[in-house]
Parts: structure tokens; sequence; C-alpha cells
């Protein structure tokens, strides 16, 4: 099958050069050239989607870079994504596509705006919404290994559209997941929502790490422990060790963007700005717990996860943040070289040497 990504970035790049390893013919476009063996890049839209059976649009829809969740937010007002890169990329596709293609949206968006704003510019081809699960450091794995493929269509049957993506998918996975065919809404719903349970699942942790550092006496990696062995109705063991909030380019802007969504529909109560207080404030108390080891503090890493280079939304950087606030001074240590020091060892002259997916777990 011949395949074009519209959008050669963090995600585009590692699903396209996936998807021409299983044998398919994959064109590129993205407004910078990428190193890539694979993938047939073309320097205009036209010509890398002429002949493709399938068009993906991988591009962003960023937040204001002050909303990334490096640095506080919650006293920001609330914003929706910046949908604008997508509708110049689809109405450009549109210009050039016909009804024997299909242009399949995998970028994350809130419910509401597919139908209310990008299907009014879609009129010649035909449309499907497929977000991706997926993490940075992890995407070419993720994208072939998912939890579940949701396929989104006008009313959320199984239409010939939803068929042939699903049989695209086939021919490229390594696992077999659930398909989860829904409305377009439903989907960016299961998209946003499965961020922000993410969210929720780690801020409702890091509470039980401050209820133990404040009362004493207890072990937290004994009570999460417990409760992550808890299946029968807390879900599985995964962001069930108490340390670094949540952090990367999705989770904490999707909150935001949810905070956003709740005020719009006027539901009295903003249950994700909450979880967005709730990040600030547990980083602030660790950032406390910190200095009180040396004025000075070094940081190992300023990625947001282990294994990654991104910053984006690092939760390492808001502690920085805190810590600054609160008098301390950052040092950065030589990334190349390994420390762990755990938070109750004696400071030496004043310098804690601290590596943040050591010392405080890694979610």
């Amino acid at each position: 099958m011949n395949v074009t990504f519209l959008g050669l970035g963090k995600l585009g790049l590692p699903c396209a050069e996936v998807i021409a390893n299983k044998g398919h013919v994959v064109h590129g476009y993205d407004i910078d050239k990428k190193i890539t063996k694979n993938v047939f890049q073309f320097p205009t839209i036209k010509g890398a989607i002429s002949g493709a059976d399938i068009v993906f649009v991988a591009v962003p829809t960023p937040h204001d870079p002050e909303y990334d969740g490096s640095a506080p937010t919650s006293h920001l007002p609330n914003k929706d994504f910046d949908y604008s890169i997508v509708k110049e990329v689809l109405v450009e596709a549109n210009k050039h596509m016909s009804r024997n293609q299909l242009l399949v949206l995998i970028s994350t968006v809130l419910p509401g705006t597919i139908r209310q704003q990008f299907v009014p510019i879609i009129t010649n081809t035909r449309f499907i919404y497929n977000p991706y699960l997926i993490a940075m450091g992890t995407v070419a794995w993720d994208m072939v290994n998912p939890e579940m493929v949701m396929i989104g269509t006008e009313d959320g049957s199984e239409t010939g559209d939803a068929r042939e993506l699903r049989e695209f998918y086939e021919t490229v996975m390594d696992n077999f997941p659930r398909y989860i065919i829904g409305t377009w809404d439903e989907c960016e719903c299961i998209k946003v929502f499965y961020n922000t349970f993410i969210s929720t699942k780690i801020a409702l942790v890091n509470m039980i790490q401050d209820i133990a550092v404040k009362q004493g006496n207890i072990n937290v990696d004994v009570v999460t422990d417990a409760l992550a062995k808890s299946t029968q109705r807390i879900t599985s063991s995964a962001y069930m060790r108490a340390g670094m909030g949540d952090g990367g380019a999705c989770h904490p802007r999707d909150n935001i963007a949810l905070s956003s969504l709740s005020e719009k529909l006027n539901l009295q109560y903003d249950l994700f700005g909450a979880i967005t207080i709730a990040r600030e404030r547990q980083a602030e108390n660790m950032a406390i717990e910190i200095l009180k080891h040396g004025n000075r503090v070094k940081f190992s890493s300023n990625s947001y996860k282990p294994g990654v280079e991104y910053t984006d939304g690092s939760y390492s950087l808001l502690v920085q943040h805190y810590i600054k606030e609160h008098g301390g001074w950052i040092d950065h240590l030589d990334p190349t070289v390994y420390v762990l020091v755990h938070p109750h060892d004696t400071p030496i002259e004043g310098v804690y040497n601290f590596d943040p997916w050591n010392n405080y777990g890694n979610n």
C-alpha cells in the first residue's frame, strides 16, 4: 500500500519509518527536511500525496510555550490547543486529494473540534480520526504495539473507511490490539481522557508521598506497592510509584485544555485544573524537601522521563523552578556521569547531587 505522512516530526517520522520497514511505500512531507532512509520526502504536500492510498496528518496541535508544564501554569487562563497548523495542512491536502484516497488525522484535539472545525474544510476526500497512544522515546514501538487503536467515523459505525484502515494496521501491528470504532467525538474523548487519567493517577500517588513526609512513620513504597497489587478495583500497577510528577508534551497540556473545555461547557467544576494545581504543589513540596540537604542542588537531568532528551513539560524543570523560588541554586552535572544520591544522604559542603529518576521514582 502507498502511504503518506504529512508531518515528519517526533511523532510522524518514527511512525513513517516503521511502516516503511513493514514493506509499504511511504512518502512524506515536512517543512524541514529530515534524515531518513526509508521515507521518500517531497518538497510539497501535493507531491507527497500523489498516488497515496492513505494520507496521515501528524502535525502538532501546540499550546503556548508557557503551558508545557515545566513551569507553573495553574495561575494562567485556560487555553485550548492551537489548531492553525492542522487546518493549514488539511486545507492544502484537501485541494489535491480525491474520494479514492483516505485522509487520517492522528493529532490530539479536544472533543468537538473535528466536527466543528475540521470536517467543514474537508470536501474532496474521505476522513478518519485516528489518534495514537505513544510516548516520546518509544514512538516506533508504541505505534505497532498499541493498547488499542481508535478509529473515529462520523456516526461511529464501522464503515468501509474504518475497515480499510483496520486492514492496513493488521499488516503493521506486532501485537493484536483492541480496535475501538466510535464517533469522531468519542475518539477525541478517549485520547485526551486516557492521558488525563494518567495525570490523575500520578497526582494521587504523589499525594500519598506528601502525607508520608508530613505524617512520618510511613514508607510510601509500602503503601503504593500494596495499592499497585490491588487489581480487583485499582486497575494496574502502572504509574503506581510515588516520585516525579506527570510530564511530557501531552499530559500536562491535555489537562489544561480539558480545563478550558470544562469552563466552556460551564460544568460548574474543574477537576482538571485541580490536577494541575496538585501537580504544582507536589513539585513545590519536593523542592522544599530537597533544599533540606543543601541550598545548591545539582540536577543530573532536565528531561521529563528517563532515557529521552526531551524537556517538554519536564517535572524536573518544574521542581527546579520551585527550588529557585525558595532561594536555592541550580547546577547541572555532566550528563555522562551517573549519580545516585538518596534523598536522606548527608550533603557535602551544602551541595546536593540530585538524580530525579532514581531519587524520586520513575513515573
